[in-house]
């Protein structure tokens, strides 16, 4: 299953694995079907999650049913708990749509919900992050997780949000990020994917975030909250969701 989940991940294009995903969903939620762990976004519970990752994939942490992984799950629980998301009138920017969100969010009749992506089969908008087609002050909340480091001049992508985003307005900014690391890496000069893959997790990855990634939000103008967000939550609910304990949540504000 490794070696099958490795080869897909590296060799199909993005936007072909998302099509390809909604095929095969119904078979892996027959097959996973249990009630060791569950989804807390659709609800439904399984034996075993999947295996997902480039170099290492990593164990039970891929949903059968949303195809959410670590990081989905935390921030729907985040939203569900601790913002007005899905209450309020709000007009949010969701850029590079996870599949585990963008049906859900769609349907959700309090929002006036609007993707972006270059490439993504689920944008509404095709748009560089680095010079986005949007008015200044235009959104109350904006979704960017796992998108910065893709892009080479992450400031002016940052910028970017920041301008978009209202006075008043919030946004979470996921990435993955190394919490033992001080300072962010990042090397331009290792073109080859293999070795990318390895140094940075993934082939088109162009850095690896340390704990200077909330500074770097700063410096652009946002005030930032660090959130720990599996501190509010016990070691059962941590287990029977699959989440990755400590990992941070970069809840921004303008």
């Amino acid at each position: 299953m490794k070696k099958i989940f490795k080869f897909f991940l590296n060799l199909v294009p993005r936007p072909v694995l998302i099509s390809l995903s909604y095929l095969v969903k119904p078979f892996f939620k027959a097959y996973y079907r249990g009630n060791t762990y569950e989804d807390p976004i659709d609800g439904n519970t399984f034996r075993s999650f999947l295996p997902y990752g480039y170099e290492n994939p990593r164990e039970n942490v891929l949903s059968p049913s949303t195809l959410s992984l670590e990081r989905h799950r935390l921030l729907w629980m985040f939203l569900k708990k601790e913002t007005d998301f899905f209450t309020a009138h709000l007009h949010v920017l969701h850029f590079a749509p996870e599949q585990a969100f963008y049906k859900r969010f769609k349907k959700l009749k309090n929002l006036n919900y609007v993707t972006t992506d270059l490439n993504s089969p689920l944008a509404d908008v095709k748009a560089d992050i680095c010079n986005l087609p949007f008015e200044d002050n235009t959104f109350d909340v904006i979704l960017c997780n796992h998108v910065l480091e893709h892009i080479p001049d992450d400031a002016e992508a940052m910028s970017e949000l920041y301008r978009i985003l209202k006075p008043g307005g919030w946004g979470i900014f996921q990435i993955p990020q190394d919490l033992n690391r001080e300072i962010t890496y990042e090397d331009n000069t290792i073109t080859d994917k293999v070795e990318r893959a390895k140094i940075f997790g993934q082939y088109d990855h162009v850095r690896i975030y340390g704990r200077d990634y909330f500074d770097k939000l700063r410096e652009i103008g946002f005030t930032v909250n660090e959130i720990d967000f599996t501190k509010l939550l016990s070691q059962e609910e941590i287990d029977r969701y699959r989440l990755a304990q400590g990992e941070i949540i970069p809840f921004v504000k303008k």
